[in-house]
């Protein structure tokens, strides 16, 4: 699971290569290393063209899962001699949010599938977990050369209205992206066996993302060759670029 990555590079740069016609994002700063639940850039389909804007990083999560978190909540408190109303409980539950996509064919993600909802995400670098001699785990990042070019995941993105933080509460309208996985290229399966972000290296793969029907978007959802990925440092909590 990917929830490190890294974007060096500035606006001007990312606009050229998703053709962003719009830009909402103000002043962008480097960020060497973009977390859960942060706010990041994306580049989405706005009503005046592909638009550059701010989201936070983090889908919503399935009702399952919050149904499942909110019962052991329901229970923990009866267990105290509590009364629970579980509906409130249920609408209060924390979503931390969910940050890579992996079985589009769900029912959660289907009604995100369509154009309207795509994204990509620029990015530099990404990283995944590795597990260490002395049992720890620490980053691994991998770019598509040591220059760290630009490139971008495919994401999906939605308007949401939920608890992220219990400490913060309800949160209402709030932008959120996440993006796709795939089976991990031999680059990253090392590393991370189980995934590798879907990542999309050219303009005319981006179109096709953010403007083609499912069917034909949905085969962009594949890994890297082998000989498109490095790896480019180790053990840093950001891409020390």
């Amino acid at each position: 699971m990917c929830n490190l990555y890294s974007l060096t590079k500035g606006q001007a740069a990312i606009r050229e290569l998703t053709r962003a016609m719009v830009d909402r994002t103000g002043n962008l700063p480097s960020m060497p290393g973009i977390f859960p639940d942060y706010d990041a850039p994306i580049v989405r389909n706005g009503a005046d063209g592909r638009e550059l804007v701010s989201a936070r990083w983090g889908m919503p999560s399935s009702q399952k899962a919050l149904l499942d978190a909110a019962s052991k909540r329901a229970d923990k408190l009866r267990s105290k001699g509590k009364e629970v109303d579980f509906q409130e409980l249920l609408k209060m539950e924390p979503d931390a949010g969910t940050t890579n996509i992996r079985n589009v064919s769900s029912k959660h993600w289907k009604r995100w599938l369509d154009a309207k909802n795509r994204c990509v995400v620029p990015m530099t670098s990404f990283s995944e977990y590795e597990r260490g001699p002395d049992g720890k785990f620490s980053p691994t990042w991998f770019a598509l050369s040591e220059e760290r070019p630009l490139c971008v995941f495919a994401g999906l993105w939605t308007t949401w209205s939920c608890v992220r933080k219990a400490t913060k509460g309800w949160e209402a309208d709030i932008d959120l992206y996440g993006f796709l996985t795939t089976e991990p290229n031999a680059v990253v399966a090392p590393v991370h066996p189980k995934a590798m972000p879907v990542i999309l290296r050219t303009a005319d793969e981006i179109d096709v993302w953010m403007r083609a029907d499912w069917e034909e978007a949905k085969a962009l959802q594949r890994p890297l060759p082998d000989d498109a990925l490095v790896v480019v440092a180790k053990g840093a909590k950001r891409d020390p670029e």
